[in-house]
C-alpha cells in the first residue's frame, strides 16, 4: 500500500445563555473565561506543494472542540466535547443553553475521563436553515439501567436530535431527539457521530462499533454502521435492509462492518459519501460508502491487536466485503474530513483533506475517481490533535485541535 508521502488578538466578549443548568455552570467556568477571540498568525509562511499560506488563530481556549458549523449570515457555531455550545457573531462569543443532556447526574462534569470519549460531537446546518432553521447534532445519550448491555450501571449510545436557535442566540429551542442507539454499552467509546445531508430528504451519521467489535456484523444491533433517517427521524423507507428477511433487521442501518467512522464528507461533484474511519493498531481508512455494503470490520481489517500485534479477523480482504479506498499501515487516528472546492487555493481544488489525531497532522489526499493518487502531509505538530476540518463559506480551510485548551484555526493564502 502507499505510504504517506510517497507518492509523490483581540480578546472577545463571552456571554452565557440564560437557561444553562446550574451544575455546568459551576463545572465549567474555566473554560467561560477563556474562550476567546484570537486573530492571531500562528504560522507564517508554510510551505506546499501547491500553495503558501499562513495559519491563523481565529478562537482559542476551547475544551476539547468536536465540530464547527456556519449558518447562513456568517456566524460559527463549535461544539465541546463537554457538553458545551459556542455560537460565535464577530468579538461576541455567547454560550447556548439548553443543549442535550450529555450524561446522567452522577457523572456531570466527568466527560473527559481517560476511558470516556463521549460528550456533545458534531454539529451540521440543515442545507435549508433559511427555511427551517433547524441544526442538528449528535452526542452521547446516557440510558436507564435496563437499556445497557451487561451488568454496568452506566451504559450510552450514539443519538442525534435537532432544535433552532432561539432569536437572542442564547437557547435552542424547539430541541427533539430523533434517534437514539438501542442498546445502549458501557465501554463509553467509539461514538462515530459525523453528520451530513445527502440532499435527498434523508439525514446520515456514522455510529461506531461502541468498543465491542461483534455489533459491527450484527445487523440487528446499529453499532458500527452508518445510519440514514428522514430528516424529521425514522428510518427511510428505500434504506436497503428494509424489508429484508427474517424481519428483524434494523431498518435505519445503510452500511455496516465499520469500526468507528470520525470523518464524513459528500463529493461536491458526485454526491458520493466518503468517511475516514479508525482501524485497530494501525489499518485506518478512507470509505467510498454504498448502501447495504459490508465494510469487514472486525472479520476483515489492515490493523493488527493492540496486545498481542496479531492480525485482527481473517486477513485484509474477503468475498463479499468492500475494500478501503486508501488505508495506513499506521494509526494516524483520522478525525473530521472535507473536500476542497473554494477558489482561495486553486491547486486544492478536488482534493480531499483528513485531519489526524494522533500524527497531529493534516492529510491531503489527491484523488483520481475513487483512487487516491498522491497524498502530501501538512501542519505536521504545528496545531496539535486535529478533531474537525471544514471549508467555511469564504472557501478556506478551517482546523479544530482537540485539546484541553483547544482552538479553530483558518488556513489562508500568504501574500
Amino acid at each position: 500500500m502507499q505510504q504517506p508521502g510517497s507518492f509523490l488578538t483581540t480578546p472577545a466578549r463571552c456571554v452565557v445563555g440564560a437557561a444553562v443548568p446550574a451544575v455546568l455552570l459551576v463545572t465549567s467556568l474555566s473554560a467561560l473565561a477563556e474562550v476567546s477571540r484570537s486573530d492571531q498568525v500562528v504560522a507564517a509562511g508554510v510551505e506546499s506543494e501547491q500553495a503558501r499560506f499562513d495559519v491563523v488563530q481565529v478562537l482559542e481556549g476551547l475544551e476539547h472542540p468536536w465540530a464547527v458549523a456556519w449558518l447562513p449570515d456568517g456566524r460559527k457555531l463549535v461544539t465541546e466535547r463537554p457538553g458545551r455550545l459556542w455560537l460565535v457573531d464577530g468579538d461576541d462569543i455567547t454560550r447556548v443553553g439548553n443543549t442535550p443532556r450529555v450524561n446522567p447526574e452522577e457523572r456531570d462534569g466527568l466527560a473527559l475521563e481517560a476511558s470516556w470519549q463521549g460528550g456533545l460531537l458534531d454539529l451540521a446546518v440543515h442545507p435549508d436553515y433559511e427555511d427551517n432553521g433547524w441544526i442538528y447534532m449528535t452526542y452521547s445519550s446516557p440510558g436507564d439501567p435496563d437499556a445497557v448491555i451487561g451488568d454496568a450501571e452506566f451504559g450510552s449510545g450514539t443519538a442525534l436530535a435537532r432544535a433552532r436557535l432561539s432569536d437572542d442566540g442564547s437557547q435552542l429551542t424547539d430541541l427533539e431527539t430523533l434517534y437514539v442507539q438501542m442498546p445502549r454499552t458501557a465501554p463509553g467509546r467509539h461514538y462515530g457521530s459525523r453528520i451530513v445531508f445527502p440532499g435527498d430528504g434523508t439525514v446520515i451519521f456514522s455510529i461506531g462499533d461502541s468498543g465491542l467489535r461483534a455489533p459491527s456484523q450484527d445487523l440487528t444491533d446499529p453499532a458500527g454502521s452508518m445510519i440514514r433517517l428522514n430528516e424529521d427521524g425514522g428510518a427511510a423507507e428505500d434504506n436497503p435492509l428494509v424489508g429484508m428477511a427474517p424481519g428483524n433487521l434494523r431498518p435505519e442501518i445503510y452500511s455496516f462492518g465499520h469500526r468507528n467512522n470520525q470523518g464524513l464528507a459528500i463529493h461536491p461533484e458526485t454526491g458520493e459519501i466518503w468517511t475516514s474511519e479508525h482501524g485497530p493498531r494501525g489499518g485506518d481508512m478512507i470509505h467510498r460508502i454504498e448502501p447495504g455494503n459490508n465494510y469487514g470490520w472486525p472479520q476483515v481489517a489492515y490493523g493488527t491487536e493492540y496486545s498481542t500485534d496479531e492480525q485482527v479477523g481473517i486477513g485484509r480482504s474477503a468475498p463479499g466485503v468492500t475494500p478501503a479506498v486508501h488505508y495506513w499501515d499506521y494509526s494516524m487516528a483520522p478525525s473530521g474530513l472535507a473536500f476542497y472546492s473554494g477558489d482561495e487555493v486553486p491547486g486544492w481544488q478536488g482534493d480531499l483533506f483528513a485531519g489526524s489525531l494522533a500524527e497531529e497532522r493534516l492529510h491531503r489526499l489527491v484523488l483520481e475517481g475513487d483512487r487516491v493518487v498522491h497524498e502530501e502531509l501538512l501542519l505536521d505538530g504545528t496545531l496539535g490533535r486535529i478533531r474537525d476540518v471544514r471549508q467555511g463559506p469564504d472557501g478556506r480551510l478551517y482546523l479544530l485541535t482537540d485539546e484541553e485548551s483547544g482552538g479553530l484555526y483558518r488556513l489562508e493564502p500568504a501574500h
